[in-house]
């Protein structure tokens, strides 16, 4: 048995499997995905501790199913990320996080709060009398993705056109595709970028309150066009994919576990643990840059290292009766959903504020909240966990 995207266990429910490989074979060597499999918590968090050994650099750029024609369309920006902050290694990292961190401070993260909670009310004063709805579809993306749209700086009536291309994004990037899909996905892909480098070009000339702007002034100085531009470019993804996945993720683990609404109290640590327990995250790449010999395997040098997160987060050897949901559990926040070490998320404090504010606006306007029977599937992927569907009714 090996990791197979292509299965609906990979993602839906990997965890006898992984299991196994923690116990057996705690370096794997997955032929599916070209990669060595880090599988145990102690050495996940060492790898993301060791920037040395098990380097980012190109390590989200893992696109290597994609066909040459595709590359050929995609030109230069086959290489897109290459100067992301979480795709590269220190000095780079350290100048690009300095520079990002300045739009994440506390304060910039609480003042985000009330505008998110303001969308969560609004999109619900719109859609509560229906009585029904799919999660993923009406309810999960859209307040997420409206405050990353204004903190990003994207005009209201450009969202739509961002949010599918970030779809399309994903899939050429993130899961395979035959290779007719991929010149359609890689059109999209080249639209968004253009898009983005129109909105930088477009603050530089004349500044607004918003990240762009804020990471414009930084242009020639701190920062590249073309860091800036992958930098919004990713934030974008984030918001418009990785914390609504998250949402469905919990949403439907709190219905099905019969806690809803959550007690007001009980909101963070319900968060962490839907977070350990059902992650949008499943790991992060890395290159070995020397020969590693871990658990009697050796990962030759240059040889592409998953670092599964979403295993770590189920290892027993940290959390007790780790397949149980446990809203007392004492070390929920030890999973590493949002990286570790100098690439732990600089945006975890937004996402998991996100997280806590819609399901207390969920839980106090829709209490009756509950599942329509059906079966559940999820996307198919490389390293995220997200539901196609959700239909839920209250």
């Amino acid at each position: 048995m090996d990791f197979d995207v292509s299965s609906d266990w990979h993602v839906a429910d990997p965890y006898a499997f992984l299991r196994r490989l923690r116990r057996e074979h705690p370096v794997f060597h997955s032929a599916h995905l070209g990669a060595y499999v880090l599988t145990r918590h102690a050495d996940v968090r060492a790898a993301y501790g060791d920037p040395r050994r098990f380097s980012s650099e190109g390590s989200l750029t893992i696109s290597r199913s994609l066909t040459g024609a595709t590359r050929e369309k995609l030109g230069e920006h086959g290489s897109f990320l290459s100067s992301f902050v979480a795709n590269v290694d220190p000095p780079d990292h350290t100048r690009l996080r300095r520079s990002v961190s300045r739009a994440f401070t506390p304060r910039a993260v609480a003042a985000l709060e009330q505008r998110f909670r303001a969308l969560n009310e609004d999109l619900l004063d719109r859609i509560e009398a229906r009585g029904e709805a799919d999660f993923v579809r009406d309810l999960g993306h859209e307040p997420s993705v409206k405050l990353t749209a204004r903190f990003i700086g994207v005009p209201e009536a450009d969202e739509e056109f961002v949010r599918a291309r970030v779809k399309d994004w994903f899939q050429l990037f993130l899961s395979p595709q035959p290779p007719e899909r991929q010149l359609v996905l890689a059109d999209s892909f080249l639209e968004y970028l253009d898009y983005v480098d129109r909105l930088v070009a477009a603050r530089a000339r004349e500044p607004r309150d918003d990240f762009t702007s804020l990471m414009t002034g930084l242009i020639g100085g701190e920062l590249s066009h073309r860091e800036v531009v992958e930098l919004i470019s990713t934030i974008l993804l984030g918001g418009n994919d990785t914390v609504p996945n998250q949402l469905g993720n919990s949403v439907l683990r709190l219905l099905r576990e019969g806690i809803w609404p959550v007690p007001g109290e009980r909101l963070p640590a319900a968060v962490e643990e839907c977070m350990r327990i059902d992650g949008a995250s499943l790991g992060s790449f890395r290159h070995a840059t020397t020969d590693l010999t871990l658990h009697g395997t050796t990962i030759p040098a240059g040889s592409l290292v998953l670092l599964s997160t979403d295993s770590a987060a189920h290892d027993e050897a940290v959390f007790a009766d780790p397949e149980t949901f446990d809203l007392d559990r004492p070390n929920a926040d030890a999973h590493m959903v949002f990286g570790y070490g100098i690439h732990f998320c600089v945006g975890a404090a937004l996402g998991r504020l996100q997280l806590r504010t819609a399901l207390e606006v969920l839980g106090r306007r829709l209490p009756g909240l509950r599942l329509v029977p059906g079966p559940v599937v999820y996307r198919k992927s490389i390293v995220g966990r997200g539901l196609t569907e959700l239909p839920v009714k209250w």
